[in-house]
């Protein structure tokens, strides 16, 4: 198998599942009670939690634990609402994740007013535009830090600088980004920031939020004490000992993936670009994801190359996995300008620290192939 999806989730590492396996067996306590035997729980969460913020540039104190990117999305959303019952507005970016949209709409329903700003032919969000866009009843700004998609990677110092200056929130999705290009929470300005662990070769069920110091932030979840009273739920510990481990291993190889990655990436695109005809990259040529390839093949459907793709053993999508199976095209490819048909084109291919040339290589060539049957039996395609 040639597993080229790793922007949906990557493969646990050796190493990640050894650190979690105490946790599931001798060292089962409830990190909340106060015997000794808890206390190796609850170290063991602190220990990660440092790992954590090392990788972001943050104080541990700030990193807390959730069950992975779609609570932490929430959670900020919501609870940048409740802060302020004078401040009810949002601003977000039309190519956000699922997480990011479907809150919003959640809230818009409850009363918040939501702006949703458009994006360039190549995803990227313009920061005049957002700053435009804040109002006095601005709550918060959201904008990812990189497409889930398209692999884009949106200017988010120079938005969190505006936000700043506005006296405006500034959250940031960064599941895709973190663990694979290098973030630094203080020179990005962001304020709170999501992350998960099963996309950096961790667990999947872990996430966290950071929420920067000093700011008045509610929960989400209510019942407990949990994450210094702001996560109530006792604590996924091993899921938590990996996220950290995963943490540990990102931020000593992160160099050497984005040279690597970057360099089979752009291998993989050349091949495409020069030896397919009507093929269309989608995305930021340049500010784009290390491991990050997506394409619209014209004349034909992703989904029915993704089938063929699959009987050869590659592994591959269309898209986001959270939208797998929907009919309806790809939210982010409309974004960028793409007609729904050119959308409904398109096949993503995200690459991981063991993927080799080899594949690559033979990856392409599984394409050239399909690509040549398909349009052949195509009355459509001229």
């Amino acid at each position: 198998m040639i597993y080229l999806d790793n922007a949906a989730t990557t493969k646990p590492k050796k190493e990640v599942i050894e650190a979690m396996m105490p946790y599931l067996t001798d060292y089962y306590g409830n990190p909340s009670a106060i015997y000794q035997f808890a206390g190796e729980a609850k170290a063991a969460i602190e220990n990660a939690r440092e790992s954590c913020a090392r990788l972001i540039g943050a104080k541990a104190s700030a990193i807390h634990f959730t069950s992975g990117g779609t609570e932490s999305d929430n959670w900020a959303l919501v609870q940048a609402v409740r802060l302020n019952p004078d401040k009810k507005h949002i601003i977000i970016i039309r190519i956000e994740h699922h997480a990011i949209l479907h809150t919003a709409q959640a809230l818009r329903l409850e009363g918040s007013e939501v702006t949703v700003l458009g994006v360039d032919e190549r995803g990227r969000i313009n920061p005049k535009d957002i700053e435009d866009a804040i109002r006095p009843d601005t709550a918060l700004i959201s904008v990812m830090t990189a497409n889930n998609e398209i692999g884009t990677i949106e200017p988010i110092e120079e938005i969190g600088r505006i936000a700043h200056e506005h006296g405006v929130l500034f959250h940031t999705d960064a599941v895709q980004a973190f663990g694979q290009i290098p973030l630094d929470v203080n020179k990005l300005n962001v304020d709170l920031l999501s992350a998960s662990a099963h996309k950096i070769y961790g667990p999947k069920g872990v996430g966290l939020l950071y929420i920067k110091e000093g700011l008045k932030f509610g929960s989400l979840l209510h019942g407990g004490g949990q994450e210094r009273n702001r996560r109530a739920g006792t604590e996924n510990v091993a899921g938590i000992v990996g996220f950290g481990k995963a943490c540990d291993i990102a931020y000593e190889s992160l160099d050497d993936r984005m040279k690597r990655e970057s360099e089979l990436r752009d291998h993989l695109i050349h091949r495409v670009l020069t030896e397919i005809s009507d093929v269309n990259l989608n995305g930021d040529p340049v500010h784009r994801l290390p491991n990050n390839a997506n394409f619209s093949f014209r004349g034909i459907e992703g989904e029915s190359l993704l089938i063929m793709l699959d009987m050869r053993g590659i592994c591959a999508s269309s898209g986001s996995a959270c939208t797998a199976g929907s009919i309806d095209p790809s939210h982010v490819l409309l974004a960028t300008g793409l007609s729904p048909e050119e959308a409904r084109e398109s096949v993503r291919l995200t690459l991981s620290d063991e993927t080799t040339m080899e594949e690559i290589d033979q990856t392409v060539e599984a394409l050239k192939q399909i690509v040549h049957d398909f349009r052949e039996m195509s009355p459509l395609y001229n």
